[in-house]
């Protein structure tokens, strides 16, 4: 099972990206880990509604001159160093 996943979700104001991160106990410490992303406006961490899904998420809100594409994958990359195991 991997550690997070990611999804991209548009909106009519901002496009964002919903990282799921399993062990929720590490999104204040992933929050501050992709602040340092070029293309990123801000980022917060909100409490999920979705059914299937753990309980908080970090939404985070792509710069309106950012492509979400790659921001998304800058997260990914981030992520998977953080989490990767040696």
């Amino acid at each position: 099972m991997l550690p997070f996943r990611t999804e991209i979700r548009n909106s009519p104001k901002n496009q964002t990206i919903k990282v799921y991160i399993n062990d929720t106990t590490c999104d204040k410490e992933c929050k501050d880990l992709l602040d340092k992303i070029s293309g990123i406006d801000f980022i917060e961490i909100q409490e999920s509604v979705s059914r299937n899904r753990v309980e908080e998420n970090i939404t985070v809100f792509v710069k309106e001159s950012a492509d979400v594409n790659r921001v998304q994958q800058l997260i990914e990359n981030k992520l998977d160093q953080h989490f990767a195991f040696d």
